[in-house]
């Protein structure tokens, strides 16, 4: 089970459509129907993914572990790239990580249900004010 969290707090999923494998979807030739959903492991480079950057309606970025940051470089770099569809963080993120999640590109984060019932949403919450508690504003304001 897991736990999905966005800027408002706990949210539904609204996803309806289907979610891919990366390993089928990259090594089957498969043409899906555009907005499709991506389920991609942090050990790909986002170069791999420029194909699929005008038809996959979501990417989601494994998290294997909260020590793992490689997903957050994933997503700053496939926005740098153009992608403008939903990015979400699914794995082991923690409350602490939400606002460098949201800087990097995310939408939204996808927890485990364990990691959610240790942070309670109002600490997921104090980090949505995300744009104006980073360090660089913090360095500019003095």
């Amino acid at each position: 089970m897991s736990v999905l969290i966005n800027d408002t707090g706990i949210i539904a999923d609204d996803w309806k459509r289907e979610i891919l494998d990366w390993d089928v979807l990259s090594s089957s030739g498969f043409e899906p129907e555009a907005g499709y959903g991506l389920d991609l492991p942090n050990t790909v480079a986002p170069e791999q993914l420029r194909p699929y950057l005008d038809t996959a309606g979501m990417i989601c970025i494994s998290f294997p572990s909260a020590a793992d940051g490689r997903g957050f470089t994933i997503a700053r770099q496939l926005r740098l790239m153009g992608y403008q569809g939903r990015l979400r963080a699914r794995g082991f993120v923690i409350s602490d990580q939400y606002a460098m999640a949201r800087r990097s590109g995310f939408d939204e984060v996808e927890t485990h249900d364990t990691v959610a019932a240790r942070q309670p949403v109002e600490e997921w919450l104090f980090r949505a004010d995300w744009q104006q508690h980073d360090y660089q504003t913090r360095l500019r304001t003095g």
